[in-house]
């Protein structure tokens, strides 16, 4: 048996131990970061609103009112008034026909796959896709077939490898580590031609992207053609926990075969009742997702100044892809030495040889403040030793990454379609 602190020094030799850092106050713009004040660069509190006046009042009013925590399971006892309410409005806000809450972003989506993969079908699964598609592809009775990441001729090549099969097609819609946006129009085009149903994890597009900050679906002009839509509380909503927002049917299969749903406590009141004063705010407010937009753009512009590759990235996640694990780690330390926290990203989040600093912008950011954090990076990059513009490009990376992915990304018995793959163009 491996000794513990064996392994814990093996983590810190390869650049890939992590330590979790202290924040003291709310999650905003400016923080105070193990007792140093810095400017946050790596939060999905995208619009601001976890520390807004108005939805901590109803997260406050919500635990005088129903208590702080459910209680039981939904199934039980769990099911509150303070449940159903935000279930509806999400249903609306969607579009959709119902809406279940669940305890998590990653129970949603591993509840979702494993609820609708069942043994002799296929689950289909970009290479990129979120951990939580990930371990549901590995929970799941089905097979799974990693497609190169956005590539619709290698998902359509092995559609019709499958067909015949139940299957579906599970995808990010906003990649949570590159901030480039899933081919959905095209996705729901090769599931309708071959009857498969899709699931769109929106976690970094609710909020942030679409008519009314509705996600990445409803920016596609996909409204009514995707099975099923999973968004999160936890990042543009400031709260925590997720949905999924699908027809009435889908919704009572999920309520009947969603194992993280049925085995689960329900999320606690004065999250559901602070997430549901959020989407308030972004029906009320949509200059929120402007200004988001906006401020993503200067960031990038920015960077690209100082000579970073930002190729790729057209959400308010902009990667920083520097290859080795070490290098991240020192630049992000010298980062907030500077007074800019942007956290590094090392495997196993990403891939070997695709280390990056993951930077995430709010709404609540200034332009100032991005334009005096893209210089800090400049510089914080330079006393590392890595020069800007001469690193792996994040296209580069993903083509790197793509050999190997496929199998170590899903660790679910992929189908054996590789044979006669075509290769990419």
């Amino acid at each position: 048996m491996t000794d513990l602190h064996e392994r814990l020094n093996e983590l810190k030799e390869l650049g890939l131990y992590r330590r979790m850092r202290m924040i003291s106050g709310p999650q905003g713009p400016r923080v105070v970061l193990d007792g140093k004040p810095v400017l946050l660069l790596c939060s999905n509190n995208y619009l601001g609103l976890a520390d807004h006046p108005r939805v901590r009042e109803a997260a406050a009013d919500a635990a005088m009112r129903w208590g702080v925590g459910a209680g039981a399971s939904r199934l039980v006892s769990g099911t509150m008034t303070i449940h159903r309410r935000p279930e509806e409005r999400l249903a609306a806000f969607e579009h959709g026909e119902a809406a279940l809450l669940f305890g998590s972003g990653y129970l949603a989506n591993v509840g979702v796959v494993t609820a609708l993969a069942g043994s002799g079908t296929v689950v289909f699964s970009d290479e990129l896709n979120h951990a939580s598609i990930v371990d549901g592809c590995r929970l799941a009775k089905a097979d799974t077939f990693v497609y190169q990441h956005a590539d619709v001729e290698h998902l359509a090549w092995g559609l019709r490898k499958a067909e015949g099969r139940g299957s579906v097609i599970v995808t990010d819609a906003v990649f949570s580590m590159d901030g480039d946006v899933a081919p959905l129009q095209e996705i729901v085009e090769l599931a309708r031609l071959h009857d498969v149903r899709v699931v769109v994890d929106e976690a970094h597009g609710t909020g942030c992207m679409g008519p009314g900050g509705r996600g990445a679906v409803h920016e596609a002009g996909l409204e009514g053609e995707v099975d099923v839509v999973v968004g999160t509380l936890g990042k543009a909503l400031g709260a925590y926990g997720a949905y999924v927002v699908c027809e009435q049917a889908m919704a009572q299969l999920l309520v009947n075969t969603a194992r993280p749903f049925i085995f689960s406590t329900a999320p606690p009141p004065p999250a559901a009742a602070g997430a549901l004063a959020a989407l308030g705010l972004v029906e009320e407010q949509p200059h929120r997702i402007d200004k988001l937009q906006a401020n993503a753009d200067v960031l990038r512009d920015e960077l690209a100044k100082e000579g970073f590759s930002v190729a790729g990235s057209t959400t308010q996640i902009v990667p920083l892809v520097v290859g080795d694990a070490r290098v991240a780690m020192r630049i992000c330390e010298l980062a907030i030495e500077q007074g800019v926290f942007a956290q590094a990203i090392r495997p196993p989040t990403v891939p070997e040889g695709t280390s990056r600093l993951r930077l995430a912008v709010m709404a609540s950011h200034t332009k100032a403040e991005l334009r005096d954090a893209a210089h800090v990076l400049g510089r914080a990059a330079l006393q590392a030793g890595f020069r800007p513009g001469t690193g792996v490009p994040v296209i580069a990376a993903r083509e790197a990454a793509a050999e190997s992915a496929a199998g170590a990304a899903a660790g679910a018995g992929p189908v054996d379609f590789e044979a006669d793959v075509p290769q990419a163009a």
